[in-house]
């Protein structure tokens, strides 16, 4: 009897530990999960909201703005003027992105931007410029992008 119990007790623990340990579900690498195409819903210029998408009283427009990283390594970088810039993009650490090679150069940035990743999901990308942009008056930019 005490046979039959330690059996079935073994084949329950055996059962749950192989649901438990395939329950998990893996994330893909951030250089993965970042390759689409980003646009601005929200952008905030030294901490105050300058853009909202759909929104009525926006200080500035950033409906062209366009992140497209769906070709890695290549980046297509429109800005919120319309300017678009190509080169390469790297994830260095899952905290950075950076495009380099721009051409033509962004003003004030040697070819080169860099973020920091606050944070990201299926849809939703959250950047903050590492060094301010001459374009909106030597701002820091936190950008709040979607997968639409």
């Amino acid at each position: 009897m005490r046979k039959t119990h330690l059996i079935a007790f073994l084949s329950l623990v055996i059962l749950f530990s192989a649901l438990i340990g395939c329950s998990g579900k893996k994330v893909a690498p951030v250089s993965e999960r970042i390759a689409k195409i980003w646009t601005a819903s929200k952008v905030d210029e030294n901490k105050v909201t300058v853009y909202t998408k759909g929104g009525v009283t926006n200080v500035r427009n950033y409906t062209t703005f366009k992140l497209d990283l769906s070709q890695a390594p290549t980046v297509k970088y429109t800005e919120f003027d319309g300017n678009t810039f190509v080169g390469k993009y790297s994830v260095p650490s899952d905290s950075r992105l950076v495009l380099t090679e721009l051409t033509p150069s962004p003003t004030g940035a040697n070819s080169t931007i860099e973020f920091t990743i606050n944070s990201i999901d299926d849809n939703n990308l959250s950047l903050t410029r590492t060094t301010a942009s001459q374009k909106t008056g030597n701002t820091t930019n936190d950008y709040t992008l979607t997968n639409p």
